[in-house]
């Protein structure tokens, strides 16, 4: 089979370790990007388009304008309808949209020509994201037989919403986040792929009683991650003498990933702001043995029993940090136990055959 991803941003890596899962199976795969990685992640084909609204600058202008339409949450505000429905938000937005699209419309169209774009048995649309708001591209993969699957992320449920044109069509719609279970009504589990092979554990502790613990914290977003709660009480801790801190922002993955390989402790998030649980971000510190604590409500808890996390939330996090780094051992084996329940859920090659599961039932 020929296999196209579809997405605005190489966000997490995922889309290099897609392609690695179907190519093990014997397959081809192509991914294009509307926008290039933050993170420096690997591309393939980037069309480098304009207005990229995950930078800080524009995601804040975007905020801003929101606000007007959905009143002081702004962009955060969450959709209602089950599944949440796509819709300009106003005059202006709906101008800018497609003035927008008119910009995109010669890129698209000669990526869509020189690659040979409709040349594909399965594509995937990572974020539920056409290259046009109106699924036109989709739809005429669609008329060709293609398989089409939406695999959707955070904000594309929470605060934007379905495109109606292109759920429509969808064969297969995934999600690797549990609170998006209860947002659609024809949605699928399977969790983020993970080279976990690939990843080196944390350096060894300096036996010293001088070499303070590290604990780190990498917010994507600081509003979605809780980081206004979380900042406060681990400099506290740090002012009383008892960790290092660290905050890991706007570096390179390779920087980040050396950053939490030296962490003791990693605190992915706190408050459900930004989904349950947890993400790529716990998925890596994780994967290199590092105590890991993030907020688990009920819910997740129940979805996954026997999850390695160290459930914190706004009120315990002062005092679970404290126990944590008053227990060395303590929190070495909860590092330890989190680095075997990565390799059991998260490996490619766990994900792989989750993903090939549902391929067979689409008859592929």
């Amino acid at each position: 089979m020929n296999i196209l991803y579809i997405s605005p941003e190489n966000t997490v890596g995922t889309l290099g370790l897609y392609k690695r899962i179907h190519e093990q199976h014997g397959n081809t795969v192509r991914y294009v990007t509307f926008f290039r990685s933050p993170k420096a992640f690997e591309e393939d084909i980037c069309l480098d388009l304009p207005f990229n609204f995950t930078r800080p600058f524009l995601k804040k202008i975007r905020h801003r304008i929101y606000q007007l339409y959905r009143g002081k949450e702004g962009y955060h505000k969450n959709r209602e309808g089950y599944p949440p429905i796509w819709q300009p938000e106003g005059r202006f937005d709906s101008t800018f949209l497609a003035w927008k699209e008119k910009q995109w419309h010669k890129r698209i169209q000669v990526a869509i020509k020189e690659y040979d774009l409709y040349n594909f048995d399965v594509v995937h649309f990572e974020s539920g994201m056409d290259f046009y708001k109106d699924a036109r591209f989709a739809k005429e993969l669609k008329k060709r037989g293609v398989k089409v699957i939406c695999h959707y992320h955070g904000e594309d449920l929470r605060s934007r919403g379905v495109l109606p044109p292109l759920n429509e069509i969808s064969d297969l719609n995934l999600t690797n986040e549990v609170d998006l279970l209860k947002k659609h009504p024809n949605i699928h589990y399977i969790f983020l792929p993970f080279d976990v092979g690939a990843f080196q554990k944390r350096y060894p502790k300096i036996d010293n009683e001088s070499d303070l613990p590290l604990v780190t914290h990498a917010p994507t977003n600081r509003y979605y991650k809780g980081s206004s709660d979380i900042i406060p009480i681990c400099r506290k801790l740090e002012q009383e003498g008892n960790i290092r801190f660290e905050l890991i922002e706007n570096k390179s993955h390779e920087e980040a990933m050396e950053m939490k390989r030296k962490s003791d402790i990693f605190i992915d998030q706190i408050n459900d702001r930004g989904g349950w649980g947890y993400g790529m971000n716990s998925v890596e510190s994780l994967a290199m043995g590092v105590c890991t604590l993030t907020e688990m409500n009920d819910s997740y808890c129940k979805f996954i029993p026997d999850h390695p996390f160290v459930n914190v939330n706004k009120s315990n996090l002062y005092a679970s940090l404290l126990e944590l780094v008053s227990d060395p051992p303590s929190c070495q084996e909860k590092g330890r136990i989190g680095a075997q329940w990565v390799k059991k859920y998260h490996d490619i090659a766990s994900v792989g055959e989750s993903l090939y599961n549902y391929y067979a039932k689409l008859g592929l």
